[in-house]
């Protein structure tokens, strides 16, 4: 029971960094990259994303 739901979180975080990837003003390559990484490896990649992945918005203005 308890690896389920671990499994459910990896699930949720990782459905999150793809989101915010996917909505970042970055390149499409940098956006393939990382959605590569956190298909991959899920929970690694998801620990990668967190410190070095893609900040900000399409939106912003900086």
């Amino acid at each position: 029971m308890e690896y389920g739901i671990v499994g459910l979180i990896v699930l949720v975080l990782n459905i999150y960094a793809l989101v915010k990837t996917w909505t970042s003003g970055v390149s499409l390559g940098a956006k393939l990259v990382w959605t590569l990484l956190i298909l991959v490896l899920p929970v690694i990649g998801f620990i990668i994303w967190f410190f070095a992945g893609p900040r900000g918005s399409a939106h912003a203005t900086a």
